[in-house]
């Protein structure tokens, strides 16, 4: 029998009710996993300490047939960003060192009332603003395709994890691609939801106004539906989330496909792997048109730096011991954003209220666009960005230049792996869709997933790390976290 580790979630919930195994076991089994491979990539930080407790009472539950989901007993990590009670939540920024919640944000709240065993805290950068993971707390996160690599960034921790065998969910966020490009590297499902879809609230300041959502990060589409079906629907507490309309599933039958974005440099493995997908699409009798995204995204990009300085500056504003005892480009960013005046910030609305108009009308033409999720291949792990893609030099965001825009807009996007680069490397592409089309993209994803094996490439990795004889540490490796 495969280690209970590597089962998908709807895997283990399916034995959990048969009874072949318990929400005990599986925790056991994916801690066990934690202290094996963890040490080499880094990318759980903290354990949380009731968790061996909600699982006991999650065994309980199957023994009197009384589950409270179809998520129940499940082992899942939270993203450091996000609050979870009891265990130490630092946003990777030194102030937040010993910073232990008394309350968990809106989300996390509700996966612990389904049932769902919140187990460990995943690695982030400071204050989720890099596209890799690092921080002057916990250090770097490793990609387990390459150690020497990123998993990308700011859900780094989290892909890496899941990538590794830690758990089949994590729960993440994307501001700027931070679920799907992580995904990307990792060669995994990464779902970033409708504004809305996904109520927020009780957590950590906004640094990028509503454009950050909640999501998941799992290896399987039916795992990224089933955590999208516990965590969505209003919430009083979050007024976006009573004006989004509900996941549907709505035919896709057209399809753009764009593989650049303003001439900007993209490596071409990435631009090879996604049109092979796209045909793969076509073949299965959805219609695919090749062209570019006809949107000017100029005046967007321009803004978008000053949105993350002027969230900073905020942050100072609100929380200033905080931002005092960041690492200096933080401060710089808080500093530069203060300089900036209203007016800038007024027009930098103007700018994204004008491209979800111009999203929206697009969707009339399309039921999907596909594009990819990562203009580079993964970097050395301990770089904030690549310098050069495609032999060009490339600035801090050359590498994210297919998923900020999807943000502006806050519609969903959801990334699936397509096959490796020819070094061996995981990459991934986005499927994107009008407000609320979650389901439909999973849909594409689950045709996807029939042709590209995905999950055989990660038993594949799993066994050659296994037969490489790395380190292995003992169990008190997870306990000293």
């Amino acid at each position: 029998m495969q280690p209970l580790w590597q089962l998908s979630a709807t895997a283990l919930v399916a034995g959990f009710k048969e009874q072949r195994w318990t929400p005990v076991d599986a925790l056991l089994s994916v801690k066990q996993r934690l202290a094996a491979i963890n040490p080499l990539i880094n990318a759980i930080v903290t354990l949380a300490p009731d968790a061996e407790a909600a699982a006991q009472a999650s065994t309980q539950r199957y023994i009197d047939a009384k589950p409270l989901s179809e998520i129940d007993g499940v082992p899942i990590s939270v993203k450091d960003n996000l609050l979870l009670k009891g265990s130490t939540s630092t946003w990777g920024t030194p102030a937040l060192k010993h910073y232990i919640p008394d309350h968990e944000e809106l989300p996390v709240a509700r996966l612990r009332q389904a049932g769902a065993i919140l187990f460990a805290k995943t690695n982030v950068p400071e204050f989720t603003l890099e596209g890799y993971t690092g921080n002057p707390i916990y250090g770097v996160t490793r990609n387990p395709w390459d150690l020497s690599t990123t998993p990308g960034g700011s859900s780094g921790g989290a892909a890496a994890s899941i990538a590794a065998g830690i758990g089949p969910i994590a729960l993440c966020t994307d501001g700027g691609g931070s679920i799907r490009r992580p995904a990307a590297h990792c060669g995994l499902v990464g779902l970033k939801p409708s504004i809305g879809t996904i109520a927020r609230g009780n957590g950590f300041p906004s640094l990028l106004l509503d454009m950050e959502v909640v999501g998941p990060i799992t290896r399987t589409i039916d795992d990224a539906e089933l955590a999208l079906k516990i965590l969505s629907g209003p919430d009083a507490r979050d007024r976006l989330s009573l004006a989004t309309p509900r996941p549907s599933l709505i035919p896709v039958k057209s399809i753009l496909c764009v593989t650049a974005m303003d001439n900007a440099p993209v490596d071409k493995n990435i631009c090879m792997q996604v049109e092979q997908a796209a045909n793969t699409l076509e073949e299965q009798g959805l219609i695919i048109e090749y062209g570019t995204l006809p949107i000017d995204l100029t005046a967007l990009n321009a803004v978008w730096s000053q949105i993350g300085q002027q969230g900073m500056a905020f942050l100072a504003q609100k929380n200033p011991v905080w931002v005092s005892q960041a690492s200096p480009p933080y401060q710089e960013m808080a500093t530069s954003g203060a300089f900036l005046s209203s007016t800038t910030l007024w027009n930098g609305l103007n700018e994204i209220a004008q491209i979800r108009n111009q999203i929206d009308q697009l969707f009339e033409q399309y039921d999907a666009i596909l594009m990819p999720s990562i203009a580079a291949l993964a970097w050395k792990a301990e770089e904030r960005f690549p310098t050069t893609i495609d032999n060009e030099t490339v600035g801090p965001r050359g590498h994210a230049i297919f998923t900020g825009w999807v943000n502006a807009c806050g519609c969903p996007a959801l990334n699936v792996p397509t096959q490796p680069a020819n070094n061996g490397q995981a990459i991934g592409m986005q499927l994107i869709g009008s407000m609320g089309s979650e389901l439909s993209l999973l849909a594409i994803g689950r045709t996807l997933e029939k042709h590209i094996n995905w999950q055989e490439r990660l038993l594949g990795l799993w066994t050659a790390q296994n037969n490489e004889n790395t380190q292995q540490p003992n169990a008190s490796a997870a306990s000293n976290l």
